[in-house]
């Protein structure tokens, strides 16, 4: 007997429905103390997430660990302060989480957080002998889609697996710091043309006066004051989501849905770097890349750019990272004229 066509709608939007349940309720699950770990074959023995919530850590490690327990409690609180309404995940939500199934690791990777060095050890990790040395990956071939393998590539029944029995982690920055760090690198550096096409040109249209003809076709120049007053109009979003280099951590990690086990930061990378690799039990192999970077962009340098920022617009750029700012505790930068 056939289905009527409205009866069969109804149970497609049941079984959707049912998936994305399943999924924020396996994301904000913690693991049992004598959970087992996946035994599939090629899998590395030591489970990173049981070291982390059993104690099995040495000294020096456990040292690093209440930092990082400490901002793990803090995310937790803010959650559930800040979030009033509780959305589902869809599996296009997990396009930035990074699965490392042989050292049972998912890693969501925030653009300007050192993540380029951050898929380099995993291509390393998951490259079974074909990479030895980060630093010898170039930064580009990191960037390749299919490198890699994302959570959104499994089943929901891989997905949910993966996220009660895996390690996940995260690496955040100060927000203003992060901003004006993809400001410099996607606007002021001449080999960056297509985000100057694609974003530039744009910019230059709807936020300069009287641009020059050669601006609005190369978009090459966006100054500051313009790349904030495009952030903040409500026209950006309502048209397209925002580039992956200035959106908000909240929004492509989804903190408050994902457990994160921990949250390291790019004021402490290096040592929240090797607190990760030592629960992951390669630390005695592997070394996470140092930046090499004279001209890093810090508090300092922030300030700068912001100086020439109305009170206005400095306003309505803070609470747009309002949420980024109280979820990871950083607190709201001196410089600001709010």
């Amino acid at each position: 007997m056939k289905m009527p066509r409205g009866g069969r709608l109804f149970l497609a939007t049941c079984l959707c429905s049912l998936f994305v349940l399943v999924l924020y309720f396996q994301s904000i699950t913690k693991p049992e103390p004598g959970e087992k770990s996946d035994s599939r074959p090629g899998k590395s023995r030591r489970n990173p997430l049981q070291s982390l919530y059993n104690g099995d850590q040495q000294l020096e490690l456990l040292a690093a660990q209440r930092s990082l327990s400490g901002r793990r409690e803090l995310l937790e609180q803010e959650c559930l302060s800040h979030t009033r309404k509780r959305r589902v995940l869809s599996p296009e939500d997990l396009k930035h989480l990074i699965v490392d199934d042989k050292h049972s690791l998912i890693y969501c990777y925030v653009p300007k957080v050192a993540c380029t060095n951050w898929k380099r050890v995993l291509m390393v990790l998951t490259s079974e002998g074909r990479y030895t040395d980060p630093l010898s990956i170039p930064a580009n071939e990191a960037h390749v889609a299919g490198n890699l393998r994302t959570l959104s590539e499994f089943s929901v029944q891989e997905i949910n697996q993966r996220l009660r029995s895996y390690l996940k982690f995260i690496f955040v920055r100060e927000p203003f710091e992060r901003l004006v760090s993809a400001y410099r690198n996607k606007f002021t550096r001449s080999y960056n043309t297509a985000f100057h096409k694609r974003y530039g040109t744009k910019i230059i249209r709807r936020h300069r006066a009287d641009p020059a003809r050669e601006a609005l076709e190369q978009g090459s120049d966006v100054s500051f004051q313009e790349f904030v007053q495009y952030l903040v109009d409500p026209r950006t979003q309502r048209e397209e989501p925002f580039n992956e280099h200035w959106e908000r951590v909240h929004t492509l990690c989804h903190p408050c849905l994902i457990h994160y086990d921990v949250v390291g930061k790019y004021e402490t990378l290096e040592p929240d770097a090797q607190a990760v690799l030592q629960l992951a039990g390669v630390d005695g192999t592997l070394q996470f890349p140092t930046s090499g970077k004279s001209t890093r962009t810090d508090g300092n340098m922030a300030a700068r750019f912001f100086k020439h920022i109305s009170p206005f617009y400095q306003k309505k750029l803070f609470n747009l990272y309002r949420m980024d700012f109280l979820l990871f505790n950083y607190s709201t930068p001196e410089y600001l004229r709010t």
